[in-house]
């Protein structure tokens, strides 16, 4: 029987989708990662479902999300981020 190589299959996966997700806002750059740490997975259970700053913060780190916050934005912006990032990266975060 063939063994299933992680480190092949996490390449593999990088090379299709690369490190970083990103999106523009207002003429700035911002990126999200494609995959998550158990470290960051750990985390993200701790937050409250409704949490969507503590979301963002952990997911951006704690400098790109200062200027992100410098933007206004609505909940229906920041639902249509997380929905094209869940579609790009299969991570689905912000869905029931």
């Amino acid at each position: 029987m063939a063994r299933f190589d992680v480190n092949a299959a996490r390449a593999q996966r990088l090379e299709a989708h690369g490190r970083t997700w990103s999106f523009e806002l207002d003429g700035e750059s911002f990126t999200l990662p494609t995959e998550l740490s158990r470290k960051t997975a750990k985390a993200l259970r701790t937050l409250d479902d409704n949490d969507v700053d503590g979301l963002l913060a952990l997911l951006m780190g704690e400098e790109q999300f200062a200027r992100f916050e410098e933007h206004e934005l609505t909940m229906q912006d920041i639902a249509a981020v997380l929905e094209a990032y869940g579609k790009e990266t299969g991570l689905g975060l912000g869905e029931d």
